[in-house]
Formats: structure tokens, C-alpha cells, sequence
């Protein structure tokens, strides 16, 4: 049985896919950034926190890192309508993104705040920083230049990650990639695509975030 590849029924889709890459980047920024600063709270309570009030984060990160991201979306989507609660597809998906993120940010988060060094605490002390000033001139650069590398590996993985959205009809980049094979029947030709299109994000999602390292917070990161 002979295949033969026509790709020229699929390029004119191709701005169709593109859009839907985007959609793909905004997902995964959404979740990243909510998940940081989720992982961020959880991180200091475990650092300062003693006991019940530890309990609930605790919880909160074995939950997550212990089921599926499928099922975690599946209950904020299928079972919080049973309790008033509807959502859209693309909320549920945003949301069970950010809280999945949130609970592996929040181990990551924690190894960060192990490695600040006391005197870094105490020099923000001699002059005076307030809580928030403490947190955003001393713990968050500090954090963000030891970890950069695991920062930026879980962004790409949640830019990765978004293609769980198109069980959800959300139309990111494999979404789209369903309609459209759905209409041409050239699987081939539409996966193919779509692989060369994630693996282009993969790339200038990682060249960015290495620039961005060396440009604002002087760490080297690895390109791909």
C-alpha cells in the first residue's frame, strides 16, 4: 500500500496553526506565571511555617505531583458543575495547569530558598527592608539566579504540556492539528507539521528565556 505525501493541502492551514501555537504560549505563560508565584507562597510556608500550618501545602503537593494532570482537569471541568461551579474549557484547563505547575514550582521554589545564604537575609535586615521589599529585592533575585535553569526546563515543559487542552476542544496548536486532519485525512503531512512547529517553539522559547538569563540575572542557561 503506497502513501503519498501532499503537503500542499495543508499549507494553507498553516497560518490557522500558527495561531493556535500562540494560543499554545499563552497557556503556558498563564499557568508558569501563576504556578511561580503559587510555588513561591507554598515555598516560604514550608520554610516558615511549624507544624498544622504546614499541613495544608503539604497536601496541596502531594495531591498534584501524584495524580494525573488529565484527571486533576477532568474534576475542575466534568465534577465542579455538579457543585455550581462552570467553568469554560479554557479556564479549566488554565487552572488545572497553574495548580499542577504549582505544586512542582513549589519543591523547586524551596530548594531556592535553601540555598539563600543568612547573610543575604541579614544585610536586607541592617537596611531596613520591609517584608515585601525582603522578598522582592533579596529572596525573589536570589531564587530566580540559583534556579534559573529548572525555571526555564518547566516553562518549556508546560509549553509541552498545552497539548493536553485539545481533549478539552480548546483550539491550541494540536487542537487545530485535529480539526484540520479531521477535514484533510492527511495525517502524515498535519503531524508532521505540527512536531516541526513544536519543536520551533522549543527553540526560540529556550534561545529567549537563555538571553533573558544572561541579559537580566547574568546565569547561563542552556539553549536547548
Amino acid at each position: 500500500m503506497s502513501y503519498t505525501l501532499v503537503y500542499a493541502q495543508i499549507w494553507g492551514h498553516l497560518p490557522y496553526l500558527l495561531a493556535g501555537a500562540w494560543l499554545s504560549l499563552q497557556l503556558a505563560a498563564i499557568s508558569f506565571v501563576v504556578g511561580s508565584a503559587i510555588g513561591l507562597a507554598n515555598a516560604l510556608v514550608l520554610r516558615h511555617a511549624t507544624g498544622a500550618a504546614r499541613w495544608p501545602v503539604v497536601a496541596y503537593v502531594t495531591f498534584f505531583i501524584n495524580t494525573p494532570l488529565l484527571v486533576q482537569i477532568f474534576f475542575l471541568f466534568f465534577v465542579l458543575p455538579d457543585m455550581g461551579i462552570l467553568l469554560s474549557p479554557y479556564a479549566a484547563v488554565a487552572i488545572g495547569m497553574s495548580l499542577n505547575a504549582g505544586a512542582y514550582l513549589t519543591e523547586i521554589m524551596r530548594a531556592g530558598l535553601a540555598s539563600l545564604r543568612s547573610t543575604e537575609i541579614d544585610a536586607g535586615a541592617a537596611m531596613n527592608f520591609s517584608g515585601p521589599q525582603m522578598l522582592w529585592l533579596v529572596v525573589i533575585p536570589h531564587i530566580v539566579k540559583a534556579l534559573y535553569p529548572a525555571l526555564s526546563n518547566q516553562f518549556i515543559i508546560q509549553v509541552m504540556t498545552t497539548s493536553i487542552a485539545s481533549i478539552f476542544a480548546v483550539e491550541e496548536l494540536t487542537g487545530r492539528a485535529y480539526n484540520i486532519n479531521s477535514l484533510t485525512f492527511r495525517s502524515f503531512e498535519v503531524f508532521s507539521i505540527v512536531a516541526v512547529i513544536y519543536v520551533g517553539l522549543t527553540l526560540v522559547c529556550s534561545l529567549a528565556l537563555a538571553l533573558l538569563g544572561r541579559w537580566l540575572f547574568r546565569v547561563r542557561a542552556r539553549i536547548v
